[in-house]
């Protein structure tokens, strides 16, 4: 790996292993983001602009959402040092000096560098959320000394939200810390906003440590840094008396996410590629720190660090931070596909909350025992998450997660539905990303089940309809729409686990000239990716060895190929997808069966093809039978 852009303390591999990091890696890590943002502030620090593309919301608003995640970040990091500077370094006292100015100027409602006001579903209200955090864990040394006519301003500023309206999905948990914020110091506020807001997340709880973001099958890694960190930054501030009992609740629901969480992350510190907003990177691991912030986490004080470091290390060793010291929109280097329209120069800088480990004292457990092995250095993995629909499928030889996705969708339960690259694939994992430019897109090869019109054009899965999440096993249903045809065609799809490998069984209702299209994981990197192909099978490699490949077992063609795509993927601008075809359809019922492999392993897919046996009866009941003797049926 190249060296980081910064300097870091030395390694601890007695206490550290595993990562080398300690919590003084975590301290520079920090300090350098917060350094670096100084040649972007407005002269009074109320806003940072930083270089990059502008969010939908404005300049005025993405400097706005400078200063507040960034204030987040510093305020972890003022608190976790009790305010006061080590010795011979002012970078504490520097930072409550900076962002009190920014409060200053920031409220200022006629001065230059004045917030926007807060408005019903601004984005405002979203930073405005940070801030009242950041505000709370650093009361001692920045509000309890502002100056109170700035004080005054602050409250008018905050109390745009009492009896405003916020979208309907976590923002409802913005308006919940900010009025809480206020009534925790003496302002005027809602309750029945706080109340609405925490009653309204109920609905979306659905077993198991799990929330949807909002109504729908909305899961992603907003479920970890959002629907469970905000309740539980909210019950630090109303405290243990004023709670009504939900922390305890909360608590508990945590403790069932973080139970399985831990699978989500490979051996290099990766987190699984799926879902929006993930260029807020560190973020991921905000929901384990939280657990053991509050107490409640299942997982022993040495796994909790080595989850948490693996990851900031990992994005670090990839020039996370850049050579500028900033975040830049994308996963590792600038990569907007992998954005949002509402995404700025600046909201990569919700990954401050992967620092909310700095509130922690530094002899907590956390940072004084030793690290323990993530459960993918252990042991074949399988875990099923019957709430979301995922199968995640780890493999210790090589250190990677797949997420096999049967159940999220991040569609409305009714009306039009859409089909996001980050959402409708039906395998994700640590080592890859899905094509999500618009010109690959289009074509949606990778991790996809399309069925092709005459013209080439793919048909969507919009609609995800979960039918089972157990053991080894998930399957689902979706709605397949092709151009020219106002029918909708129903595939059935079912995944199971089975070593490195994941079995695929399609059944497929469309009429005759329609073909059938199966891909693979699409991997990427600095050089075009090898490939290689046979009858029934195709495969490709990059340069360090990451191999991704397909065998058709039944219903395909011999002839299968590989698609070749050039900046469509946030793990480098060259990438490729194997893929299997059945072109020649006599339209009605089909069943296509296939393997799938995401692997550092070499592979020989023509000797595992002749391998395995699969039959398929007059009723559709799919046989397949492994090398090892093993019989799956489906």
């Amino acid at each position: 790996m190249p060296a980081p852009y910064f300097s870091l303390p030395p390694t601890d591999r007695v206490r550290s292993p595993l990562t080398g990091w300690t919590r003084a890696h975590w301290e520079a890590l920090a300090d350098r983001q917060l350094d670096a943002l100084l040649p972007y502030a407005t002269p009074g620090f109320a806003q940072y602009r930083l270089p990059g593309r502008a969010s939908w919301s404005g300049v005025v608003s993405d400097g706005l959402e400078g200063f507040a995640r960034t204030f987040l970040l510093a305020s972890f990091r003022i608190a976790g040092a009790g305010g006061q500077d080590e010795p011979g370094s002012s970078v504490v006292s520097h930072l409550i000096e900076r962002y009190t100015e920014g409060l200053t100027t920031g409220t200022e409602r006629d001065g230059g560098e004045a917030w926007p006001e807060l408005t019903d579903c601004s984005q405002q209200m979203v930073e405005a959320a940070s801030i009242a955090i950041g505000l709370h864990e650093t009361r001692p040394w920045i509000w309890d000394r502002l100056d109170p006519r700035v004080q005054e301003r602050v409250v008018d500023w905050f109390s745009g939200f009492v009896g405003g309206r916020t979208w309907d999905n976590n923002w409802r948990l913005f308006q919940v810390v900010s009025e809480q914020f206020l009534a925790s110091v003496g302002a005027p506020y809602s309750q029945s906003d706080i109340d609405g807001g925490l009653d309204r997340i109920e609905d979306w709880y659905v077993g198991d440590g799990w929330y949807t973001d909002g109504d729908g099958r909305n899961f992603d890694y907003y479920i970890g840094w959002a629907l469970h960190l905000y309740p539980l930054l909210w019950a630090r501030m109303a405290g243990p008396e004023a709670d009504g009992g939900r922390a305890k609740v909360y608590k508990e629901r945590l403790s069932a996410f973080l139970g399985t969480y831990t699978q989500f992350f490979g051996a290099d510190g990766a987190p699984v590629h799926q879902g929006r907003s993930l260029t807020y990177r560190f973020a991921a691991t905000a929901p384990v720190w939280m657990g053991a912030l509050t107490d409640c986490s299942p997982l022993a004080p040495g796994l909790t660090r080595r989850l948490a470091s693996g990851t900031a290390r990992h994005f670090v060793e990839r020039g996370v931070p850049d050579e500028r010291g900033l975040l830049p929109l994308g996963w590792y280097d600038t990569f907007l596909p992998s954005t949002q329209p509402y995404s700025g120069p600046a909201s990569p800088y919700w990954a401050s909350k992967g620092f909310l480990g700095l509130l922690l004292p530094a002899d907590h457990p956390v940072w004084t025992e030793r690290e323990v092995p993530l459960p993918v250095e252990e042991s074949t993995q399988y875990t099923a998450l019957p709430a979301p629909g995922w199968l995640l499928h780890g493999t210790p030889h090589d250190g990677i997660v797949r997420l096999i996705n049967h159940g999220s969708d991040h569609n409305p339960p009714t009306g039009p539905a859409t089909d996001d690259p980050h959402y409708a694939k039906l395998a994700y994992s640590t080592a890859t990303a899905p094509e999500s430019a618009p010109h690959a897109w289009a074509r949606t090869v990778d991790n996809h089940l399309a069925l092709l019109a005459p013209d080439g054009t793919p048909s969507r899965r919009r609609r995800i309809h979960p039918l089972v999440c157990e053991g080894r096993r998930a399957s689902s249903r979706h709605e397949a729409q092709l151009p020219g045809h106002e029918e909708e065609f129903p595939v059935e799809s079912t995944s199971v686990l089975h070593g490195p490998w994941e079995l695929r069984v399609h059944r497929v209702q469309a009429p005759a000239g329609i073909a059938v299209r199966e891909g693979g994981h699409a991997v990427a990197g600095t050089d075009r990716p090898h490939e290689e192909r046979g009858p029934g099978w195709a495969l490709t490699r990059t340069a360090d060895g990451l191999t991704s490949a397909v065998v058709a077992l039944y219903g395909w063609d011999e002839e299968a190929g590989v698609a070749h795509e050039v900046e469509a993927n946030a793990f480098g601008p060259r990438s490729a997808t194997p893929y299997l075809r059945a072109q020649d359809r006599p339209g009605g019922a089909s069943v296509h069966v296939s393997l799938v492999a995401l692997t550092r392993d070499v592979v020989h897919p023509q000797a595992l093809r002749a391998s395995i046996t699969t039959t398929v009866d007059e009723d559709g009941q799919v046989r397949v039978t492994f090398p090892d003797g093993e019989a799956v049926t489906v």
